[in-house]
């Protein structure tokens, strides 16, 4: 019973709140569905709708085409990141960029120098290290099962 009651309290203490999680790109085309959706409405209630006004709602309900994602804005010095290159995974420091290729350090070797060309890099797979709120829940949960169980058992 106190080997697993060690091996939890070593568990918790060991795990992190920070995960690597890929940053969600806004889809215009959602927003510009909901924004023609009330243009039509509109349109709608109108008793006399003007040419100009159809001619809008027509134009607000052709799909623009997605903003190119720029590695270089996403990838900027001193950014904590995994990326993804040509089917391995990398947890990198970014240091700077040198023309088109990136210059990074491995997360615990500060030492060991990697570069990468930005075509090489799978922009799709680029993920930020971020702070994880559930992670962080599940582990105040625990510890404080934790104390409330040590508590129990000194009491006993």
């Amino acid at each position: 019973m106190r080997k697993n009651l060690y091996f939890i309290i070593i568990l918790c203490s060991l795990s992190s709140c920070y995960t690597y999680q890929v940053k969600k790109q806004v889809d215009p085309a959602a927003g510009n569905k909901q924004d023609s959706k009330k243009n039509a409405a509109l349109v709608n209630t109108t008793a006399a709708p003007m040419k100009s006004t159809a001619a809008e709602s027509q134009s607000l309900n052709s799909q623009p085409t997605p903003a190119p994602i720029n590695i270089q804005e996403k990838l900027a010095p001193n950014k904590n990141v995994k990326i993804d290159v040509e089917g391995k995974s990398y947890k990198i420091i970014v240091d700077r960029w040198e023309s088109d290729s990136l210059v990074a350090h491995p997360v615990h070797n500060p030492k060991k120098i990697l570069k990468f060309h930005k075509n090489q890099i799978n922009s799709d797979k680029i993920a930020e290290k971020r702070f994880s709120q559930p992670i962080a829940d599940i582990i105040t949960v625990a510890a404080y099962t934790a104390v409330g169980v040590g508590i129990y058992l000194l009491v006993r």
